[in-house]
């Protein structure tokens, strides 16, 4: 099947953070039907391949290319697509060849949409994404070519094929929070100011605290500490200052300016200060818009499952198009093993996925 011959060569390309451009130019050239631009910025390479078949909608087929390191331990060589039981061993087999090879072809083969359909591709997923989907987003803004729909085929499935659809992302708030004091003789307390001391029953006050009560598609936000220092790992010295490093991940509930207010609150009267800043914002795509309908009912007809709607797991591209008022959903194959040695990825899976594509494409004519 010309689907699985497809998948293998696009895991053998080794296309680790931010190197994409081989395999760019691998799936234009796979797709000379369709008009081919790159925005590369900053060592990331995108690309944006368009067909226009009528007046109408536009949809967005979108994801990345670009895969962690492959790292050692493997059973075999993490970029020969090995078959063994009906699976396909190697890097980016889950997150996200498999996706980006059902897409591609399901493009290929596509003889009628009712509008344009598009593609975008980008190698900076896996690294900071300051130059990938978000600045490809921006300029496609500037000349009125922002799609009405996106679909992101990343390995969204948890048990089985088919379970899980995601319809938005938390966002993502980090924050350090500095408590000072004075340094001194741990002999003589009443010569220093101890931080450690000063904080920790607030501590108890920020630690899990939870700035909403969530709903049916989000989990509550919650403050989570993920690091504490003071002192200079000595018995005999009181620290200068206390560091506390944190996470929020938000639902559309909560802000990073309800965050700040809180730790504000609760550091009043002390020394210190508070470097926050939002890495992700969190987006909900409505569960009766077109593209999630469709797609559910795709989902529904190929795996034979009911798929759930989440916003559950970490941040993706998605959370762009969100910003950009694009209504996107994600499916994919089961994300079992992704980032992890062994990384594999059923034939049977890629085979729905394909299949699920060209449903939801079909279903728009």
């Amino acid at each position: 099947m010309k689907l699985i011959t497809l998948f293998k060569q696009l895991v053998s390309i080794k296309s680790v953070t931010p190197e994409g451009s081989e395999i760019l130019d691998f799936i234009k050239n796979y797709l000379p039907e369709f008009e081919a631009k790159y925005f590369n910025k900053n060592g990331v390479s995108n690309l944006f391949l368009t067909r226009k078949f009528d007046e109408g909608i536009h949809l967005c087929l979108a994801g990345h290319v670009d895969i962690v390191p492959a790292g050692s331990g493997w059973k075999y060589p993490p970029f020969l697509a090995i078959e063994e039981d009906g699976f396909i061993y190697g890097r980016g087999t889950q997150d996200m060849k498999s996706g980006v090879a059902a897409m591609v072809e399901s493009a290929k083969n596509l003889e009628y949409f009712p509008g344009t359909l598009s593609i975008l591709l980008t190698s900076d997923e896996e690294g900071e994404a300051k130059f990938g989907t978000k600045y490809v987003l921006e300029e496609l803004k500037k000349t009125n070519q922002l799609p009405d729909f996106a679909m992101i085929f990343e390995p969204t499935s948890e048990n089985v094929m088919g379970d899980v659809i995601k319809i938005g992302r938390r966002g993502s708030i980090n924050a350090t929070l500095t408590i000072y004091g004075k340094q001194g003789h741990v002999a003589y307390p009443e010569k220093t100011i101890n931080p450690i001391h000063l904080f920790l029953d607030k501590l108890q006050i920020i630690a899990g605290h939870q700035f909403d009560s969530g709903d049916d598609f989000f989990a509550p936000s919650q403050l989570i500490i993920t690091d504490i220092r003071g002192g200079m790992e000595v018995t005999n010295v009181t620290p200068d200052k206390l560091k506390i490093m944190f996470n929020v991940r938000n639902s559309t509930k909560t802000s990073m300016q309800d965050v700040k207010r809180f730790v504000d609150e609760v550091c009043q009267g002390l020394n210190y200060d508070l470097n926050i800043f939002e890495s992700s914002k969190p987006f909900l795509t409505n569960s009766n818009s077109e593209i999630v309908k469709k797609l559910s009912e795709a989902v529904e007809t190929v795996c034979k499952i009911k798929p759930k709607l989440t916003t559950s797991g970490g941040t993706s591209d998605a959370r762009f198009m969100g910003e950009f008022n694009i209504d996107v959903a994600e499916f994919g194959v089961i994300n079992d093993r992704i980032h992890s040695k062994n990384e594999r990825t059923s034939i049977q899976e890629v085979e729905k996925l394909y299949q699920v594509c060209n449903m939801v494409l079909k279903s728009f004519s």
